[in-house]
């Protein structure tokens, strides 16, 4: 019976920890970078999921990623924006907006839009149009 108890009680501390460490989580910590799906030298949170890439488009190429806890509203994280900065990034304050920002690298223009939950980055190759939102791109 004694031995029931114990099991019990270890069971229910797993639950307890389970619960606590996905409770814990729920702001994106900024801490561990990759590169993004459809530019390998563009940095992407390791902890944000890919969830839609469209394929086949020449003239735009964007990928969404899902990223529980981020927050239109709060702009975008300054440890995001100096990690874009250390990859080679320059930012084009004319062409950026609070949640909208543009970035140039080369030859290379990326488009990173935060939204709710979800950003998506947006590739052109420079001299073909910008695009100033992506509205179209929400779900």
């Amino acid at each position: 019976m004694r031995r029931r108890s114990w099991l019990h009680a270890l069971l229910l501390l797993g639950i307890v920890t389970i619960l606590l460490a996905g409770c814990g989580k729920s702001q994106p910590l900024w801490t561990s970078f990759e590169g993004a799906a459809n530019e390998k030298t563009f940095p992407v949170p390791k902890e944000a999921n890919r969830t839609d890439r469209n394929v086949g488009n020449t003239k735009i190429d964007y990928v969404r990623y899902s990223m529980h806890g981020l927050k239109e509203k709060d702009n975008f994280p300054k440890a995001y924006l100096e990690k874009i900065k250390e990859w080679g990034w320059r930012e084009n304050t004319e062409e950026s907006e609070e949640t909208s920002k543009v970035f140039e690298k080369q030859n290379r223009i990326v488009h990173l839009t935060i939204h709710d939950d979800y950003f998506t980055v947006t590739i052109l190759t420079k001299g073909k149009a910008t695009v100033k939102s992506t509205e179209s791109l929400k779900p």
